[in-house]
């Protein structure tokens, strides 16, 4: 018996697998297709301007977040497009870092309030957003204020400045909004975050377009969903208060299922792109494989295999269909690896039997299956030709070119993380033993990628009336190649040094202003070695909340910020002064 023939008896049942989950991905593809077809138009600016906003709170669960938490606060509420919206930020009282950081948070916006759990963590996200809920409560009772909507949103959410206006729209039929999610764009080398960002381009493309169209119950994304309050206090008194189940490690899918079974409307709003950029909660997801197989390891542990203990099979039978798909991939992470081997496998036989002019054997062997293995093949085709499309859309051509490559890599990333899910929840099982909430590193976007939506410099320069418009498009004309806009304009005396500056910081929303003398501390300004200070043109002034305040009169590159935290694990705030400014500032601490 030929080795062929042992790849063979495998191939057969791996085959008919492959067939089912093609066929059921093409069901969702026609959906998609139909659903875009049939939805109502997306409304206008002036639309989504009639409708009155409604109040809503954002609440960010947060456990060992005080690195990115005060950016993602101060650059989502600078941002949004929306005026009446509140800050919640869920802390734990044995977490004095992100207290610190959340209380100055608190302290530099006036609707920014503090959330502290009544007991240690971590404990789940879940349970966090149910003391947040409980602490905006008070709030209402204190302000004689009532919240319509709360949105849940992560510490690391780069919050999309006019998702709010969208969600308020919709929320007018609807109890349950979510936007979409997309991950933010990396280099090539980063594939397992590359894997996210083709799988969420095609998870809000399709399958939400597809499952929307087809009746199916909307799984909150965890971020970016607004629940309307009527469906809040329907959770809370289904559950004893348990709007989010605290037992469960994903609470965004189960609250979804748990709003469609109360009767309650939901809506995914489809990607939108407007002012060239998609509509959506944007985020870095883990750049690392092993971190990424962590944070599947979660998903899998909750969407697959607690979900089968939290309701009976009466609950879910309406539902059957789209359960199926949710948890069929307990077995097909396993199973799509070996694919992937004998795949590899058979490539490799039929060149070696061809070079030697041979007949090719597995041929032989799988003659029986051979339709089977076709279709299963011409399926995963159209699939991965449907994913590159969608993540084009996004991310452009040169990134989906390498979808393929990312497919396997996602492949082993979810073989692995189904293997540890299923080792947790069995052992906590036997032991008796909570889930508890396994965190994600969270990295807040750099500069780079907030400044999707800025202005030019010469646009701000004319709005500032530091120089006409006539002026700018005359030094734009005149301007030699390779020498800077401001720096031009300086030659030309235009403008002055503090007013080139003045529009920097306005355009990369960066703090303008040599500090207060009050606030800059001579040890902490030595901080840094002098050759460091003076080559990148940085001073060290203060430390708070665990952030390195930083004076200086360059724009914050990667390699400037890589270079300082060689001597700093503290997170970096900048504070832009004028050259002049940093040469007084060098000479009154350095010297």
């Amino acid at each position: 018996m030929t080795f062929d023939h042992w790849v063979a008896n495998f191939l057969g049942p791996f085959a008919f697998w492959a067939l089912i989950n093609g066929l059921d991905d093409l069901v969702i593809d026609m959906a998609a297709i139909a659903g875009y077809l049939t939805q109502p138009r997306a409304p206008t600016e002036a639309e989504l301007d009639e409708v009155p906003p409604r109040l809503m709170a954002i609440f960010v669960a947060c456990w060992k977040e005080h690195r990115v938490i005060r950016k993602m606060v101060e650059n989502n509420v600078t941002k949004l497009r929306y005026p009446n919206v509140t800050f919640f930020l869920g802390v734990y009282p044995n977490d004095a870092p992100t207290i610190a950081a959340a209380r100055d948070a608190e302290a530099s916006f006036p609707n920014v309030h503090l959330a502290v759990c009544p007991h240690n963590g971590p404990t789940s996200k879940a349970d966090c957003l149910n003391w947040i809920y409980q602490r905006m409560l008070i709030f209402e009772e204190q302000n004689n204020v009532r919240f319509e909507m709360v949105l849940t949103h992560d510490a690391e959410d780069l919050v999309d400045p006019d998702a709010l206006r969208w969600i308020n729209y919709y929320a007018q039929w609807n109890d349950m909004v979510q936007i979409p999610v997309l991950a933010l764009p990396t280099e090539f080398k980063r594939i397992s975050h590359g894997v996210y960002c083709d799988e969420f381009a095609e998870s809000q493309f399709r399958d939400m377009i597809g499952r929307q169209f087809l009746g199916g119950f909307i799984p909150s994304n965890g971020v970016g969903t607004g629940f309307s309050r009527r469906a809040l206090e329907a959770l809370a008194e289904q559950s004893n208060n348990r709007i989010f189940e605290p037992g469960c490690l994903t609470e965004d899918y189960e609250n979804g299922f748990r709003v469609a079974r109360l009767g309650m409307k939901q809506k995914f709003i489809p990607i939108n792109f407007r002012h060239g950029r998609p509509i959506a909660t944007r985020e870095f997801f883990p750049l690392e494989f092993r971190k990424a197989v962590t944070q599947r390891a979660r998903w899998i542990t909750g969407i697959n295999l607690q979900s089968w203990e939290f309701h009976s099979t009466r609950e879910t039978l309406r539902h059957f269909y789209w359960f199926w798909r949710d948890r069929r991939g307990l077995i097909g992470n396993l199973v799509t690896p070996l694919t992937n081997i004998l795949f590899v496998y058979g490539v490799a036989t039929l060149i070696w039997a061809e070079a030697l002019h041979r007949p090719w054997g597995l041929a032989y062997e799988t003659s029986s299956i051979s339709r089977a293995c076709e279709a299963g093949l011409g399926l995963q085709a159209l699939h991965i030709a449907a994913r590159i499309w969608f993540s084009s859309r996004i991310y452009g051509w040169r990134h989906a070119a390498t979808v393929p490559i990312r497919v396997v890599a996602g492949n082993w990333i979810n073989f692995f993380a189904t293997c540890i899910a299923i080792r947790d929840f069995t052992g906590a099982k036997i032991h008796g033993l909570p889930l508890k909430w396994v965190k994600t590193e969270h990295a807040y976007p750099n500069r780079a990628a907030l400044m999707t939506d800025r202005k030019r410099l010469g646009e701000i320069l004319v709005s500032n009336r530091s120089i006409t418009r006539e002026q700018l498009e005359s030094a734009l004309a005149s301007k030699p190649g390779g020498r800077r806009l401001g720096e031009h304009l300086m030659k030309l005396g235009l403008i002055k040094e503090q007013n080139l500056y003045i529009a920097l910081s306005l355009q990369n929303d960066i703090p303008f202003g040599k500090p207060d003398p009050g606030l800059v501390s001579t040890s902490i300004a030595r901080a840094l070695p002098a050759a460091l200070s003076r080559k990148w043109k940085v001073l060290p002034f203060r430390i708070a909340a665990g952030e390195l305040y930083v004076a200086g009169s360059y724009l914050p590159g990667e390699e400037m910020q890589s270079d300082i935290r060689r001597f700093s694990t503290l997170e970096l705030r900048f504070h832009l002064v004028t050259p002049t400014e940093y040469e007084e500032l060098a000479r009154q601490y350095l010297e």
